[in-house]
């Protein structure tokens, strides 16, 4: 995946799994970060790893469960749901595209394992990057984001689309990042 390649479709790559499964997005609206209400703002609106943001502020360490994973020309797609160690709790849905020849054969072979978030393998294995997100978004789920993150009736979540350059700014990865409801702590 090289800057030229990168995907301008906002809703990359969840979009790839809903076309494959022939199934339409969820309702998706672009908003300014700003607008955001708390405490997603707090939690989305950045330019650092969610996972170590979201182990912070649930203070519990976050494990990932695959929904669906698949490669194809060098890419590892997955839909995941992060949950947290303590209670078990799904606290992010997400869909990544990673650029696996961009790791280190012991960081890719943490990714393929599908265990251990992202964020964590980066911080782990000392990898120098840099995360750009330039968009957030409200979502309207459906029963397949509804169903991974345990909800009984839909609700507005929100979310943001990022981008995790190497030090050389070629993308590692791609992913979009939704949040279940969140009380204030």
């Amino acid at each position: 995946m090289t800057n030229a390649s990168l995907n301008q479709d906002f809703a990359f790559p969840l979009s790839e799994f809903y076309a494959r499964a022939a199934l339409p997005l969820p309702r998706l609206e672009i908003i300014p970060g700003e607008v955001m209400p708390e405490p997603y703002r707090s939690l989305l609106v950045h330019e650092r790893e969610m996972t170590l943001t979201l182990e912070r502020f649930h203070d519990s360490e976050i494990y990932i469960r695959a929904q669906g994973t698949e490669q194809r020309n060098g890419q590892y797609f997955r839909e995941v749901v992060l949950h947290l160690a303590k209670g078990d709790v799904p606290v992010e849905f997400g869909a990544n595209c990673v650029s696996l020849a961009s790791f280190p054969a012991d960081a890719r072979r943490m990714i393929l394992e599908e265990k251990i978030p992202l964020g964590r393998i980066l911080k782990d294995y000392s990898i120098p990057h840099t995360i750009r997100v330039p968009r957030f978004f409200r979502v309207e789920p459906d029963a397949f984001i509804c169903g991974a993150l345990h909800l009984a009736s839909p609700v507005t979540l929100y979310g943001r689309q990022a981008v995790i350059f190497d030090s050389q700014q070629q993308p590692l990865s791609q992913v979009v990042e939704i949040l279940p409801p969140i009380p204030l702590h």
